[in-house]
């Protein structure tokens, strides 16, 4: 049995350790992957800090592009689109595999199934040690959702997509139609980003994007954003934009429950609001139920996604990566070697992403 390299966490907050851990063979409709990248997500930080609780040990990272190197016995498999998938296919796949048994998957949420695996989030076991993408292999388990990238889209751009840009994806369709729609956006990191630049691409008139981080800002606009602004700012700049009329959506993607207080009252009658970053546990929130109730508000929480979504995903970057650079916002790619050297990098405000690779892409 080969061994391959694996960077381990045991839940011991700031400390990662490098290991040979057994190399998965696959069976039936599996697939073994080699890592080719993988980007550290804002939930990898924080499991690695000591913020969030994570099985251990486990493999961390879930934002990963593979190589497919070896298959199972089961034949064939195809990705979402319905290629054929074979070896030596570059590809990416959900965070969640599912069953398509249980009833969440039966409900149309297959990214709760009740009894998936999710990619970087599962403790280490005999023939499951790698299903994460800090390693240089990774086990495509049977109901992962997978799709082959096309040649022409860079490493640092794809990444994202099986975390942030599918994310973005489902919360697009939780707000609705945006043609010709006004869409304020608070938080400008991987999530607010991509939120903008996606708006625009459905055809939204305009983009309001709110951060307290004047270059944060300043990047919204490169990706789409019609306006930004700071909180402090937001009411004058939304008076411009949509008069007393209101937003007609509004993605809270930052988690700070003082950009609920201050979007929710600017939504129109009959607008959405998308709640995206709030994944931790926080004080109570009070909100007028009797305001929701006469303004016919919509309120839609989104975690994670369905499979449909990350293939939009890769779709939207295959579209739209020439023009937007989606590729600046990994600031840097690490060795796995030098795993910890990238975590604590990632602390750094201004890293939007910071990339682990087997072999570091040149720059």
């Amino acid at each position: 049995m080969t061994n391959s390299l694996a960077a381990v966490f045991q839940g011991d907050a700031g400390r990662i350790s490098l290991q040979e851990l057994p190399t998965p063979v696959p069976h039936g409709s599996e697939m073994l992957v080699r890592v080719v990248g993988c980007t550290l997500c804002g939930s990898d930080l924080h499991s690695f800090d000591g913020r969030r609780q994570v099985p251990v040990p486990t493999v961390l990272g879930h934002e990963i592009v593979g190589e497919i190197v070896a298959v199972g016995d089961s034949g064939p498999q195809h990705d979402l689109a319905g290629r054929e998938l074979a070896i030596g296919d570059r590809v990416t796949w959900a965070i969640m595999a599912q069953c398509g048994r249980c009833g969440m998957c039966q409900r149309g949420l297959p990214q709760k199934c009740l009894h998936g695996v999710k990619y970087g989030h599962e403790a280490i076991r005999p023939g499951r040690e790698l299903l994460g993408g800090l390693a240089e292999h990774c086990l495509l388990v049977s109901g992962t959702s997978i799709v082959r990238l096309p040649d022409e889209l860079p490493l640092a751009v794809a990444c994202p997509a099986s975390c942030a840009t599918a994310t973005i994806a489902a919360a697009m369709e939780a707000a609705g139609d945006l043609s010709d729609r006004t869409v304020c956006v608070f938080g400008a990191g991987m999530l607010g980003l991509t939120a903008c630049a996606m708006g625009r691409s459905l055809g939204a008139s305009a983009v309001v994007c709110v951060d307290p981080i004047e270059v944060r800002r300043c990047r919204a606009l490169q990706f789409g954003a019609t306006h930004s602004t700071s909180p402090e700012d937001l009411l004058p700049v939304a008076r411009d934009v949509v008069g007393d009329f209101g937003f007609d959506a509004i993605l809270e993607l930052s988690g700070n429950p003082g950009a609920f207080h201050a979007g929710w009252p600017l939504l129109r009658t009959g607008g959405t609001l998308v709640l995206v970053g709030s994944v931790f546990p926080g004080p109570p929130i009070p909100m007028a139920l009797e305001q929701i109730v006469r303004r016919h508000l919509n309120i839609r929480g989104i975690h994670n996604y369905a499979p449909r979504h990350l293939l939009s995903a890769v779709d939207f970057l295959t579209g739209t990566s020439p023009h937007v650079p989606f590729a600046d916002l990994v600031t840097a790619w690490y060795p796995l070697q030098s795993v910890a050297d990238a975590f604590f990098r990632s602390a750094d405000p201004g890293a939007t992403r910071i990339g682990v690779a087997t072999k570091v892409p040149a720059t």
